[in-house]
C-alpha cells in the first residue's frame, strides 16, 4: 500500500476479532454486558426470520434449544447417578464378602437369585463373607478378626484409588462441589471446574470414597457432577457456548437436576437451586428446572436403581397420626439440629484452617488414609456405623411391624392377644434386651458420627454433607422416639398423654422422629428450609408429617442463626476467599462510595486512557506496568470528562490483532475511541480505531452514594466493577473485590483473604 492512499481502518465493529468479550480464569463476568450481547443477538435473529422461512426455522430451532439441551441434561445427569448408585451398592457388600454366583452381584441380589430356603434373610449360601471364604467358617473370633482385617483392607484400598485419582487427574474434583457452583453462578469464572476430566473423575471417585465407608453422602457432589454434564452440553449449542451468562442460567436448572437425582426429589431439586444455589434465577429457568428435574428423575425410575421400582430413597410406611403434645419434642429435636449445625459448622472450618495453614495440607492423600483407617478401625464393631450411610438412616426411618428381625425392634412380645393393636399398627410394648443394646451402640454411633464428619468433610475425596448430617439427627431423633415411647407405655394416665394414649394403642412412632431429627440436623448445618421439608417429604413419602417438618427445620434455623447467620456453604466460600456477594447478608455500616474506591488519598493516580491523545505505544506500556481488569476512557487527562470503559483483555486482543492484520500500524499510531479520528499531520501512520471494544455505557454512581446502595446495584445487576464521578468527573473506581474487601476490613478480619478478583 503506499503512503499517500486512502489507508482502510479497520473497525472491529465491522469484523469482530476472535476473542474479545471473552473472560480469563479467575474473573468475574459482566452480567450487563452478557445480556446485551443476547439481545442483540434476539433482535438479529428476528429481523432475519421476517425475511425467509429458513431463517424462521432456524429463530424456532434457536427458541427450542433451550428445552432440547435441558432433556439431554437430565437424560445424562439421570443415568450417570443411576449408575453412581449401583455401582456404590455393590463396592459397599465389596467390604463384607463376595457372591458365588458371580462376583459383580452386590449382598441383595445375589439373594434374589438363590433358589434355596434360608432362615435369616441376609444369609444365603451363595454370598459368602470373606472369612468363610478363607477359614471356611464364619463364627469364632478368628472369623471376627478376618472379616476385620478385609473390611479395613477394602476401605484402605478404596479411599486410596479416590485420592489418588483426584490428585492425578482432576483437582477440583474434591469436596462437595456446592460452594463452588454457588460462586461460579454468581458470575466468577473457575475453567476446568466443571470440565470432562473433572465429570470423570469425580463419576468414579465418588464411587470409591462412599464404598469406603468414609462418613461423608453423594448428595452434594450429584449436583456437581450435573453441572459438569450441563457445562460439556452447553459447547453443543453457540447460543450457551459464546454466553456466560446464558450459560449460568442453565447452571442454575443442573443444580436442580442434581438433587433430583440424588434424592429422587424433582419439585425439592427445583427449590433447592432457588433457595440456596443460584444467584440469578428468571421465571424462565424455573420452568426449564422443573423440566430437567422431571426427565431426571424420570430415566433414573426407569433405570431403578434400588430394585424397588421406586424413587424415594428412604420410604416409609408409618401413617399413624401425631398429637399436638409431639409438638415439643419435635421442637427440641429442632433446638438439637440447630446447636448441632452451628458446632459443626465452627469445628469443620477450624479444622480445615488448620489443613490450610499448617504441614498437614501438603499430605492429602496421608490424611484421607488415616481418617479411613481410623473410620473403619472405629466403625466395624458397631453394626450401625458398619453399614453404609444411607442404609443407617432407612433403618432408623423403619417403622417396627410383626416379622421385623431388626435390633431396633427388640420389644417384648405382648402376653395377650388384645395387645397387638389394630389392623397393621402395634400396640406401644415394653423395651426388651436386644432394644436395650441397640440404643447404646446408637448413642456410640452417634458420637462417632458427630466427631468423624468435622474431619471428612473438606478432605480431597469426593465428599457430600447431607447423609452424614441426616444420620446424626436420625440417630438422636430415633433415641427420643424410643424414650418417649417408653414413657407413654409406662405412664400413659400421665397428664399429657391424657385423652390421646390409651393403652394398647400405637401412640407414637419412634422412626417419625428420626425423620424430623434428620430434617433438622440437615437444616442447622446448611440453613435450607422450603426446600428442605420439601425434599423431606419427597424422599420419605410421608405427606402427613409436613407440620413437624416445618416445626422442626424452622427452629433449626432459628437456634443455628442466633450463634452464625452463615451455612456451611457460605463458610466455606469465605474461607477458600471466593469472590462472592453474599445476597442473604445485610450490609450495616454508614461508609460512601469515595470510602471504599481506589485509588486512595496515598495511592497513584487513576490508570485511564484519553479518547484520541494516545499513541499504541503509550496504551501497551500502560497495560504491562498495571495489572487491572479494565481502564476508564476520558476526554483528557485535564477534563477527566468519562466516555467509556474497556476491558485489559479486549485492549491487548484487538492491538495483538491489529498489528498482524491492518498494515501500517506501529508503536506510533494514534489509538482513537472516537467517531472521526482528528485530523493528523500527512506523513502519520493511520490511526488505530477501539471504539468498537469500549462500553459506552458503564454504570457510574457519585462519590455521595452510600454503600448499601451500591452494594445492592452490584448484587442486583451482577456487575464487576462501577466508576464513581463528582460533579461528572471521573474520581475513581470501585470493584466487586473492594467491596468484599471493604466489608471483611469492617467485619473485622482479614481483607487479603480475598484471593481472586
Amino acid at each position: 500500500m503506499n503512503g499517500n492512499g486512502p489507508s482502510r481502518l479497520v473497525d472491529p465493529l465491522d469484523d469482530p476479532v476472535p476473542g474479545v468479550g471473552t473472560y480469563e480464569d479467575f474473573n468475574t463476568i459482566d452480567w450487563v454486558r452478557e445480556k446485551s450481547k443476547d439481545r442483540d443477538r434476539h433482535r438479529e435473529i428476528a429481523n432475519k426470520s421476517r425475511q425467509s422461512t429458513v431463517a424462521q426455522l432456524l429463530s424456532l430451532g434457536d427458541a427450542f434449544s433451550g428445552w432440547l439441551l435441558m432433556l439431554l441434561v437430565g437424560l445424562m445427569a439421570g443415568a450417570l447417578a443411576a449408575g453412581i448408585d449401583i455401582a456404590a451398592h455393590w463396592l459397599t457388600d465389596m467390604k463384607d464378602g463376595v457372591c458365588l454366583t458371580g462376583f459383580w452381584f452386590n449382598h441383595e441380589h445375589c439373594c434374589w437369585m438363590s433358589n434355596e430356603t434360608f432362615e435369616d434373610r441376609d444369609r444365603c449360601p451363595e454370598w459368602q463373607s470373606w472369612a468363610e471364604l478363607i477359614t471356611g467358617t464364619s463364627q469364632g473370633a478368628f472369623a471376627y478378626i478376618m472379616n476385620y482385617l478385609m473390611y479395613i483392607f477394602w476401605a484402605l484400598l478404596f479411599s486410596l484409588l479416590a485420592v489418588t485419582l483426584v490428585r492425578a487427574f482432576a483437582p477440583y474434583a474434591c469436596g462437595s462441589g456446592i460452594p463452588e457452583i454457588k460462586t461460579i453462578l454468581s458470575g466468577f469464572i473457575i475453567r476446568g471446574y466443571l470440565g470432562k476430566w473433572t465429570l470423570i473423575i469425580k463419576t468414579i471417585t465418588l464411587v470409591l470414597a462412599v464404598s469406603s465407608g468414609l462418613s461423608l453422602g453423594k448428595e452434594g457432589p450429584l449436583v456437581h457432577v450435573a453441572c459438569c454434564c450441563a457445562n460439556i452440553l452447553c459447547h453443543l449449542f453457540t447460543k450457551y457456548r459464546k454466553n456466560e451468562a446464558k450459560r449460568r442460567e442453565v447452571l442454575s436448572a443442573a443444580a436442580a437436576v442434581g438433587v433430583s437425582v440424588a434424592f429422587g426429589a424433582p419439585i425439592g431439586g427445583v427449590l433447592f437451586s432457588l433457595e440456596e444455589v443460584s444467584y440469578y434465577f428468571p421465571l424462565k429457568t424455573l420452568w426449564r428446572s422443573f423440566f430437567a428435574a422431571l426427565v431426571a428423575a424420570f430415566t433414573l425410575r426407569s433405570i431403578n436403581p434400588f430394585g424397588n421400582s421406586r424413587l424415594v430413597l428412604f420410604y416409609v410406611e408409618f401413617h399413624a397420626p401425631w398429637h399436638l403434645v409431639e409438638l415439643g419434642p419435635f421442637i427440641l429435636l429442632g433446638i438439637f439440629g440447630g446447636l448441632w449445625g452451628a458446632m459443626f459448622i465452627r469445628a469443620n472450618i477450624a479444622w480445615c484452617r488448620i489443613r490450610k495453614t499448617t504441614r498437614l495440607g501438603h499430605y492429602p492423600v496421608i490424611e484421607v488414609l488415616a481418617v479411613a483407617a481410623l473410620t473403619a478401625l472405629l466403625a466395624f464393631p458397631n453394626s450401625y456405623t458398619r453399614m453404609s450411610g444411607s442404609e443407617l438412616i432407612s433403618e432408623l426411618f423403619n417403622d417396627c411391624s410383626l416379622l421385623d428381625s431388626s435390633q431396633l425392634c427388640g420389644y417384648k412380645q405382648p402376653t395377650n392377644t388384645s395387645e397387638t393393636g389394630v389392623g397393621n399398627s402395634l400396640a406401644d410394648r415394653p423395651a426388651g434386651a436386644p432394644l436395650y443394646t441397640a440404643l447404646w451402640q446408637l448413642a456410640l454411633a452417634l458420637i462417632f458420627k458427630m466427631l468423624i464428619t468435622v474431619i471428612t468433610f473438606g478432605m480431597k475425596v469426593p465428599s457430600g454433607l447431607f447423609i452424614p448430617s441426616m444420620a446424626v439427627g436420625a440417630i438422636a431423633g430415633r433415641l427420643l422416639g424410643v424414650g418417649m415411647e417408653q414413657l407413654a407405655y409406662y405412664h400413659h394416665d400421665w397428664l399429657i398423654f391424657k385423652g390421646w394414649c390409651s393403652p394398647g394403642a400405637d401412640c407414637i412412632t419412634p422412626g417419625l422422629y428420626a425423620m424430623v431429627g434428620a430434617a433438622a440436623c440437615l437444616g442447622g448445618a446448611t440453613r435450607m428450609t422450603v426446600s428442605l421439608v420439601v425434599i423431606m417429604f419427597e424422599l420419605t413419602g410421608g405427606l402427613e408429617y409436613i407440620v413437624p417438618l416445618m416445626a422442626a427445620t424452622m427452629t433449626s434455623k432459628w437456634v443455628a442463626d442466633a450463634f452464625g447467620r452463615e451455612g456451611i456453604y457460605e463458610a466455606h466460600i469465605r474461607l477458600n476467599g471466593y469472590p462472592f456477594l453474599e445476597p442473604k447478608e445485610e450490609f450495616e455500616h454508614s461508609s460512601l462510595a469515595v470510602d471504599v474506591m481506589r485509588p486512595r488519598r496515598s495511592d497513584p493516580a487513576l490508570a485511564v486512557l484519553t479518547q484520541d491523545g494516545m499513541t499504541v505505544g503509550e496504551v501497551e506500556t500502560l497495560v504491562e506496568t498495571t495489572h487491572y481488569s479494565g481502564f476508564p476512557v476520558v476526554i483528557s487527562q485535564e477534563s477527566q470528562r468519562l466516555v467509556g470503559f474497556v476491558f485489559r483483555r479486549d485492549l491487548l486482543i484487538s492491538i495483538d490483532n491489529a498489528r498482524k492484520r491492518q498494515e501500517g500500524v506501529v508503536s506510533a499510531s494514534k489509538v482513537v475511541f472516537t467517531d472521526h479520528a482528528s485530523s493528523q499531520p500527512p506523513d502519520a501512520p493511520p490511526p488505530l480505531r477501539l471504539r468498537g471494544i469500549m462500553d459506552l455505557s458503564p454504570f457510574t454512581v457519585t462519590d455521595l452514594t452510600p454503600m448499601d446502595i451500591t452494594v445492592d446495584i452490584f448484587r442486583k445487576l451482577g456487575l464487576r466493577q462501577c466508576l464513581v464521578t463528582h460533579n461528572g468527573r471521573l474520581l475513581g473506581i470501585i470493584t466487586k473485590k473492594d467491596i468484599l474487601k471493604h466489608m471483611a476490613q469492617m467485619a473485622n478480619r482479614d481483607p487479603d483473604s480475598i484471593l481472586f478478583n
